[in-house]
Formats: structure tokens, C-alpha cells, sequence
């Protein structure tokens, strides 16, 4: 009899994008992106970080001061860094689905809906009143871009590294 409690593919998928964000080094958001095709194949994976070449212990990770000593000039979100790295790869995005551990801004919004991406899964919405996540739902809802929250099931999973 084959085994009846595995995992569900929503699972699997925000799993990977759960692990993949704890490669991110910044201090206060560990946020990650996994890009899946139509037949349950992953496609890319991302995380917030800085961009290639740019040394991470010489960028700043500040949330607040002068705009150019804070991060927010220089990382590359989850979802950027997730449609970037398949495009050294073969294939289009054209009706994957993302799952990312926060909902993504405006400018991923942008960039996914380019792309071609038709759903986002997402484990939390903790900036749900900014205008920013307000605009992406908003430019989401005009193309017709599913998004919907992670459903928690309550099982863990544990690495022993």
C-alpha cells in the first residue's frame, strides 16, 4: 500500500521557497520565490539579496536613514532575483505560477505580470494596507493574475544539517 501522508504540491513548492529565503542576508527580511510550470516543475527559485558582483558586507542593510545608506536602493527582491534566474534558463514563464513567502510589491508585480506569470501564492500579507502591495493587487486584478494566501496546514518539516 503506498504511503497516504506526503505532502501536497502547495506544500512542496512553499517549502522551497521558505528554504530558499533563509539564503537571504539581510537582517530583518529573509523573503523567498519559487517559479513552477504548469506540470508541477520548478522552473526558478529566488531570495532577496543583493545584486551579482555587488559585496554584500559592503552594501548597507539599514531599514531607515538617508535613502542611499538604506537597503531598499540596492536589493533585488525574491521575485526579480527568482524571474532573473531562469532567464539564463530555457522556456517561458508564460502560465506558471509563483509561491512567495511575502506578498510581492509593485515593481515584481510588474515584473511578473511581464513575464507571464498567471498565479502568486503567497505565505503572508503583512503589508497589505501599503500602496505598494495595494498597486500590485490592483495591476493583478486588470490582468487577471490569480493571488492567494498559503494555505497552513501545520506540519513541519525539519532539516538536520
Amino acid at each position: 500500500m503506498k504511503r497516504t501522508d506526503y505532502i501536497s504540491w502547495d506544500e512542496y513548492f512553499m517549502g522551497v521557497a521558505l528554504l530558499t529565503a533563509q539564503r537571504s542576508k539581510d537582517n530583518t527580511s529573509q523573503v523567498g520565490a519559487c517559479i513552477v510550470s504548469r506540470e508541477n516543475k520548478i522552473l526558478s527559485m529566488g531570495y532577496n539579496g543583493m545584486p551579482t558582483g555587488c559585496f554584500d558586507d559592503d552594501m548597507p542593510w539599514e531599514r531607515e536613514g538617508e535613502p542611499l545608506k538604506t537597503k531598499y536602493m540596492y536589493v533585488c527582491h525574491a521575485e526579480l532575483n527568482a524571474i532573473l534566474n531562469h532567464a539564463s534558463g530555457t522556456g517561458s514563464l508564460k502560465g506558471a505560477r509563483i509561491y512567495t513567502t511575502l506578498f510581492p510589491c509593485n515593481e515584481c508585480a510588474k515584473a511578473l505580470i511581464q513575464s507571464g506569470i498567471s498565479q502568486v501564492i503567497y505565505y503572508e500579507d503583512k503589508y497589505a494596507d501599503s500602496d505598494s502591495v495595494i498597486a500590485s493587487k490592483r495591476m493583478f486584478d486588470m490582468v487577471g493574475i490569480r493571488y492567494t494566501p498559503y494555505k497552513r496546514t501545520g506540519r513541519g518539516v525539519e532539516l538536520a544539517l
